[in-house]
């Protein structure tokens, strides 16, 4: 009985680590969830959003793997990221922190904003006007201005339109230097441009490697609005924004 016993415990040990391992495996070469803490990258991406992050779009690095081992250097299988791609990334000033924001500038790439106008390698970037755009579930409930940006192409691969907030065209980063994004690094954005911390702000973000890139953003797989609290079970299926579920991130 007690033989049965401990090979019981046994089984039950081994499909654990079995488990974990698979677990572990899928997170490292294939897929990883991420959620959305702030509103950086409103309107693509709201506060409460889980999303997929595929870890082979762009090769892997010792930051495929969790806790980024000090393995190796540079990347197996890379491939170069797009401009537009919207990816997580580690922040370059501590390699632990994650970050998700889309990648404007590419290598060689001139980056500047003049009066909240983007302008890449000298010429302005087209944006047109939405409309007005509330923020709600980041901090105070405010109206600001959505645009439509138009990134443009580049070496066959077509443009990228995507949405941008703008509070206003003055606010610290609407002005700023002309960035010449180095070898072996990309220049990062958010959408919410006004309230986004990111490659704008050399001492904080600045330039990122792209051994940094963890993977790029898919699908929203999940997303809740914040409006039920955990033990609050009746308002769960209210809280949730069906709209939003497996849609792709663009």
């Amino acid at each position: 009985m007690a033989s049965k016993k401990s090979g019981g415990w046994l089984e039950s040990i081994k499909t654990i680590v079995y488990a974990a391992a698979i677990a572990i495996g899928i997170r490292t070469v294939a897929f990883e969830p991420f959620n959305i803490p702030s509103g950086s990258m409103i309107p693509s991406l709201q506060v409460g959003d889980y999303l997929f992050v595929s870890k082979f779009s762009y090769g892997y690095s010792r930051h495929s793997m969790p806790f980024s081992p000090n393995l190796f250097e540079g990347r197996i299988f890379a491939s170069p990221p797009k401009r537009g791609d919207v990816a997580v990334f580690k922040l370059p000033r501590d390699g632990s922190t994650d970050y998700i924001k889309r990648i404007i500038g590419l290598p060689g790439d001139r980056v500047q904003m003049r009066a909240g106008i983007l302008y890449l390698n000298g010429a302005p970037v087209r944006r047109e006007l939405l409309g007005p755009y509330t923020v709600e579930g980041d901090g105070p409930r405010i109206t600001v201005r959505r645009f439509r940006e138009f990134l443009p192409a580049i070496d066959g691969a077509p443009g990228v339109a995507h949405d941008i907030l703008e509070a206003s065209d003055d606010a610290p980063l609407d002005n700023t230097p002309e960035f010449r994004v180095p070898p072996g690094h990309v220049f990062a954005m958010g959408d919410n441009r006004d309230n986004s911390l990111d490659s704008r702000a050399m001492n904080a973000v600045g330039f990122i490697p792209i051994e940094n890139l963890v993977g790029r953003a898919e699908f929203i797989f999940f997303s809740v609005d914040g409006s039920a609290a955990w033990w609050q079970v009746w308002n769960w299926p209210f809280a949730i924004r069906w709209t939003r579920l497996f849609s792709a991130v663009r």
